[in-house]
């Protein structure tokens, strides 16, 4: 587990032990709730509670998480007991966890295999024979994003650093953001949908992004006391054409899906073929010619 994400929800992993009444050595042991012979752990809490809850809404998911596991557990527990078949219910298990590990395999193997056989120019010459298909439905940005506490020290010098293009200024942003900002990015050099940036900044900006983009080249707010920055360096509009770059990952999926089936076929055959070579296969049955590529 990621050790920083740990201590982060450890203040909450104490006090939710505490308010529930748990011996404080069992928070020590890492153990918050066991069912017959199964553990959650403090380790399980802070792998799977969401980034950016508030300290209420953490409380709130961690009890509604954790006695979903109990019921599970609780269930399962039960059903094992009651359950005689239990045969048929291991060896479908079996067989859905042999499904997932093919599948996962293959999609791997694909993606890998895709990502070396599509080049770049390949890609380029798709979008350039299809560009009327790479509309933009919403608009595309460059720029930069910084979000910090309002009392914080040089907050003068950091609204002036990041409208600047000056290399100096951008330097002194930079080492600004990465040890005072709660947020930074710099997106000057690459294009961003501008849903993504306005999901980190708690303001309406209305129903037309375009509209609000077109006339604000930097924007300031203030909410519960963080301010938050913004600097936009390009604006391409909806509707526009998308730049190649921000296009390339969807054209890349297509011309993927588009040799999936048959890549996925080549791949089972290989397997099949090396199987048969290295005595792993053993066939005493007559398949039929084409029976090992389907």
């Amino acid at each position: 587990m990621n050790v920083i994400r740990y201590i982060a929800f450890m203040p909450l992993i104490i006090a939710f032990a505490a308010c529930s009444g748990t011996e404080s050595d069992s928070v020590e042991d890492d153990v918050l709730v066991r069912v017959g012979a199964s553990t959650f752990t403090a380790d399980d809490l802070a792998s799977n509670i969401p980034y950016g809850l508030s300290r209420d809404d953490s409380v709130k998911f961690t009890r509604a998480y954790i006695r979903t596991w109990i019921d599970n557990k609780l269930v399962g527990e039960i059903a094992a007991r009651n359950i005689s078949d239990t045969k048929r219910i291991d060896k479908l298990v079996e067989d859905y966890r042999n499904e997932l590990l093919m599948w996962e395999y293959r999609r791997q193997m694909y993606a890998e295999h895709a990502a070396e056989s599509i080049p770049v120019d390949t890609l380029r010459a798709f979008y350039e024979a299809n560009k009327s298909d790479f509309k933009l439905k919403s608009p595309l940005v460059k720029g930069i994003y910084i979000k910090v506490p309002k009392d914080a020290a040089g907050l003068s010098d950091v609204r002036k650093w990041y409208r600047s293009d000056k290399a100096a200024d951008i330097d002194n942003l930079e080492k600004y953001g990465l040890s005072e900002a709660i947020h930074y990015d710099y997106f000057r050099d690459r294009w961003i949908a501008w849903e993504e940036v306005e999901a980190k900044i708690p303001f309406d900006f209305g129903g037309s992004p375009d509209a609000f983009l077109s006339r604000n080249k930097t924007f300031e707010t203030t909410r519960d006391g963080y301010v938050y920055l913004l600097s936009v360096s390009e604006y391409m509009p909806s509707g526009s054409v998308s730049p190649f770059e921000a296009a390339a990952e969807s054209i890349r999926e297509l011309l993927m899906s588009r040799t999936r089936v048959d890549y996925d076929r080549e791949l089972r055959q290989q397997l099949y073929d090396q199987g048969l070579n290295d005595g792993d296969i053993e066939v005493h049955v007559d398949l039929g010619l084409n029976d090992a590529k389907q």
